[in-house]
């Protein structure tokens, strides 16, 4: 369950980064939800609030997805993704930030001993780059 709660934590932060509904620090108390799933050999989302399409997850951050979904059914099909830049009930797995480039930022899987960069998109959801990004990963149909 670690496992998938740092992919999920990857996803969540990558697609936090892409909402605009937050464009204060206050986005960061807030659960945001994506549905992350695989396109064309890639972990994509969607998310027409903030006009995000395929929006895709690379540079390691779909490698943290492999793993953290690894025990989730039919997960390249979609899962859920709840993610935050507070602690919450229930996260699987956290991200904690490194450094930024290319307009990104990079994060590292304490989980999985691992870095991934999130996109600029991540600035749609944060005001900033958060320190940390918790994540909970489960599969869709789950209440």
């Amino acid at each position: 369950m670690i496992g998938i709660g740092l992919i999920v934590t990857g996803l969540i932060v990558a697609i936090g980064l892409l909402r605009k509904e937050s464009p204060t620090e206050n986005a960061m108390n807030s659960l945001i939800v994506i549905v992350p799933y695989k396109y064309e050999g890639l972990w994509v989302f969607d998310d027409a609030a903030v006009g995000l399409s395929k929006e895709p997850f690379i540079a390691g951050i779909d490698t943290l997805i492999d793993k953290a979904t690894a025990n989730i059914p039919d997960a390249e099909h979609g899962f859920r993704a709840i993610f935050c830049g507070t602690q919450f009930p229930g996260a699987n797995f956290k991200l904690e930030w490194r450094r930024a480039e290319s307009g990104g930022n990079w994060y590292y899987s304490p989980e999985f001993n691992q870095e991934g960069w999130l996109c600029p998109a991540l600035f749609k959801y944060f005001k900033n780059a958060p320190r940390e990004i918790y994540v909970k990963v489960e599969p869709r149909g789950r209440s």
